[in-house]
């Protein structure tokens, strides 16, 4: 019997979950895996880059999950710098370039395809923009790009553009690395993943920090040296000095090759796939990870979140139905968290503009709390804010700002979300509780109180 060929574009979280999934399912001779990453990388945490790059934990090995060696020892061909280049569905088979090997082209064929090609960093086009030391942080080859510049300058000084996740977590990493750290962010507040409000709590602790946040202004460009290297960044009204350029304005999916062979792209560029991640319109591509859209079970809509926790169970499933299972991924809520020095944020659901967009009626409600109760030592002060729908009462979302012990939180709002809870409901949820963990209503409980207040007066 000839082994069936499966092909696998991407050898991050998503395609190498799906790879192992499968060769866990399926013998070698009874199904032939062959996976294809242009990096020098495999299966490692690009959400640990910014934490390397600030020196909190060692890099690349600490961040890597897998070894292209360890693949291959499970049957895996895992073929690394090999880029694919072009998509013949028709054909059943992808060309790859070897980026080591003098530019080698190949043809390999397949009777099953997995799509994990990732995100890619948001570049916009403007002058100088991919000059030398202007960096995203997207893979670990970027990490380390990033690294040997910073420790090639002779200057300290860095612009990071814009202020979401990525942006944020960069500005942190190079200011504990000694450098002067100027931020500029197009919004009138940083994390535009948490409502404006919300997101000037953040632009205060950047500020306390040292950081300095520009808010509100567009870059223009990227200005270059004698050297070929950029030494400034443009805005509208001002120029500011940069030994090292970070450029933290998201990531948008990375579906080249999807789009020139003609598969189904949602309104973020993401791959569109149903519940068990196959390509719409395929019955033997899959796609996972970064690349593709996923459903929103809040607002009922598709949209594209870049999470590794994603990715991972993407390629679960993948590798569950490839391998002759069954699985489905029903769909995400919006769950993400993170820090800036010692403050923690986080956010489930939609913000503000996200419920505008679906078309709900919402009210908001806004609380301060402590982390602990209290009269105990270390109690912190933290913000909840939580949207409801009108009349219904359905949870919307929440955000969360606040220091040691606020971020994880928002995994309660999570699971009610899932859930399809009410914030009435919410306030009867059996939390634990104990002074050194919680005050005896828990922060989030107490905006769940509020919140039912605000519909019932709504409703008035």
């Amino acid at each position: 019997m000839t082994a069936e060929r499966l092909v696998i574009v991407g050898g991050d979280a998503a395609g190498m979950a799906a790879a192992s999934q499968a060769r866990r399912l399926r013998k070698p001779g009874e199904l032939a895996i062959t996976a294809f990453e242009r990096g020098h990388f495999t299966s490692y945490s690009a959400c640990g880059i910014p934490y390397w790059v600030g020196g909190a934990v060692d890099g690349p090995d600490a961040l890597i999950a897998r070894t292209a060696a360890e693949h291959r020892a499970r049957d895996i061909d895992l073929r690394m710098r090999t880029e694919v280049t072009e998509l013949d569905l028709d054909r059943g088979r992808v060309r790859t370039r070897e980026l080591d090997n003098g530019g080698r082209e190949t043809w390999t064929g397949f009777d099953k395809l997995v799509l994990a090609t990732g995100a890619r960093p948001r570049r916009p086009r403007l002058p100088g923009i991919d000059a030398p030391g202007v960096h995203g942080v997207q893979t670990l080859d970027d990490g380390q790009a990033l690294l040997d510049t910073l420790e090639a300058s002779a200057g300290r000084r860095a612009v990071v553009v814009g202020a979401g996740y990525i942006g944020v977590e960069m500005a942190e990493a190079l200011i504990r690395r000694g450098y002067q750290v100027t931020v500029l962010e197009r919004s009138a507040q940083p994390m535009s993943t948490l409502d404006p409000d919300m997101g000037a709590l953040v632009h205060e602790a950047m500020c306390a920090m040292g950081i300095e946040t520009v808010r509100g202004t567009a870059v223009t460009g990227v200005v270059t040296g004698t050297d070929g290297r950029a030494c400034a960044v443009t805005t509208e009204d001002a120029e500011y000095p940069a030994d090292v350029v970070v450029l933290g304005m998201g990531v948008r999916p990375e579906t080249t090759l999807a789009s020139a062979a003609g598969l189904p792209l949602g309104e973020s560029g993401g791959l569109l796939t149903d519940l068990a991640m196959r390509v719409r319109g395929q019955d033997h591509i899959w796609a996972g990870g970064d690349c593709v859209e996923v459903w929103d079970l809040v607002s009922g809509r598709t949209r594209h979140i870049a999470l590794g926790t994603h990715a991972n169970k993407h390629g679960q499933i993948i590798g569950t139905n490839v391998g002759g299972g069954y699985a489905t991924f029903p769909g995400v809520v919006g769950t993400a968290v993170s820090k800036v020095c010692d403050l923690e944020i986080a956010r489930t659901g939609l913000l503000e503009r996200h419920a505008d967009v679906a078309g709900l009626r919402f009210v908001t409600t806004t609380v301060e709390a402590t982390s602990r109760a209290g009269y105990y030592p270390g109690a912190r002060p933290m913000h909840v804010k939580m949207l409801a729908e009108h009349r219904t009462g359905r949870l919307l979302g929440v955000q969360i700002v606040g220091r040691e012990g606020a971020g994880k939180r928002v995994d309660i709002a999570a699971v009610a979300l899932t859930a399809g809870m009410t914030v009435e409901q919410m306030t009867a949820l059996d939390l634990g509780y104990a002074p050194p963990f919680s005050p005896v209503w828990d922060p989030v409980l107490v905006a769940a109180r509020k919140a039912t207040r605000a519909v019932r007066e709504a409703g008035d």
